[in-house]
């Protein structure tokens, strides 16, 4: 038997023993692999949302999620960038609004927002109260102001009612409906958006047969060689951290400065939020620029690090984090299969009845 036999028979015992170590538990999973100074958590499932909300405010911030009466024009509403039905994003490459514009980021899904502290790509926003204004002032998507908005709301019957019953109005208070009880009705809605269990999920909680052998190869190449812990790490498989990948375009046609909007810092200068990769099968076309609507593209492109593969790297020097992995075909086919097993649909959730203009409740 030649030695290139004997070397592929061994290769193929390894791996077998090493599936056997994933089937068993994460308890038996090798250590898992990132660069000096990244503290990273092992991977796993979601833990309980804290219940924070009373339902009578999410059910009004759910009402006002679909009401298009936030808007200037009274036609985009939150679920027109949020849609349950497309993993409460909208399936488009960057999100459109008011009077037919686009903007220039793709929009981020709403689920598992309530575990992040900022909001959006670049972080401009603490907390899901702060976030849920600013698409409604912002002059690309909903395109009011605040003023106009509350007049709006302040107008229909319905709306008055509920907000005085509660948030405890003075029933001689005209105003009930407030731009921040507005905020807080929305991100009580918002706040209970997770994933459901996956595949993946039931696998780390001890069902050791539900992923293939190709699954389990690519969930070790995830931990180890693909490098992918750096920074899509704990059970939101993000870091919650902002990093310069090469995407930014600077100089080139679609640039984006990233998180620099925010804070002005120069090291800040491309850089972008680390996404969940939970239900990523749903969120689709991905990155902050919605350019890559195959995945298989964007393993690529960070297989090759990024610039090789025909980003732009002019400005800043990517992280450090972003290297070249050397990962085969079939390597990155197993990686694929894994990243799939976090996907589980999300839950269907039938748009509420609006108020009228002379309803009450």
């Amino acid at each position: 038997m030649s030695l290139g036999v004997l070397s592929s028979l061994a290769r193929a015992e390894l791996s077998t023993d090493l599936i056997a170590q994933y089937r068993a538990g994460p308890a038996f999973w090798p250590p898992f692999e990132v660069d000096p100074g990244v503290r990273a958590r092992e991977i796993g499932p979601l833990p309980e949302l804290e219940e924070r909300d009373a339902q009578a405010l999410i059910q009004l911030g759910q009402t006002l999620f679909f009401d298009p009466r936030l808007s200037a024009s009274g036609q985009i509403a939150c679920a027109s960038c949020h849609d349950p039905e497309l993993g409460w994003g909208d399936g488009r490459r960057v999100a459109f609004g008011h009077d037919r514009q686009t903007g220039t980021r793709n929009a981020m899904t709403l689920l598992n927002a309530g575990f992040f502290d900022e909001q959006f790509w670049d972080g401009r926003a603490s907390g899901l109260e702060e976030q849920a204004l600013h698409p409604i002032q912002d002059p690309l998507e909903m395109a009011s102001d605040l003023a106009g908005m509350e007049q709006r709301l302040n107008a229909i019957p319905g709306y008055r009612q509920r907000f005085r019953a509660l948030f405890a109005v003075d029933g001689r208070e005209p105003k009930p409906v407030t731009a921040a009880r507005v905020a807080q009705a929305l991100a009580a809605f918002e706040r209970p958006l997770v994933s459901r269990p996956s595949r993946f999920d039931r696998f780390a909680q001890g069902e050791g047969q539900v992923l293939s052998d190709q699954e389990i190869e690519g969930l070790h190449l995830f931990r180890t060689q693909a490098r992918c812990m750096n920074c899509h790490h704990g059970p939101l498989f993000s870091d919650g951290q902002y990093h310069h990948t090469g995407l930014a375009y600077l100089g080139r046609k679609h640039e984006d400065l990233g998180r620099f909007r925010v804070t002005g810092d120069p090291a800040d200068l491309g850089a972008f939020r680390t996404p969940s990769l939970r239900d990523l099968k749903w969120t689709g076309p991905w990155m902050h620029n919605g350019l890559f609507p195959r995945l298989d593209g964007i393993l690529n492109m960070y297989n090759a690090g990024m610039c090789r593969a025909g980003a732009s790297c002019q400005g800043p020097p990517l992280s450090p984090l972003i290297q070249s992995l050397g990962l085969e075909r079939s390597q990155l086919a197993a990686l694929e299969a894994f990243l799939d097993t976090l996907s589980q649909r999300p839950a269907r959730i039938a748009p509420p009845v609006l108020p009228g203009a002379t309803d009450t409740f």
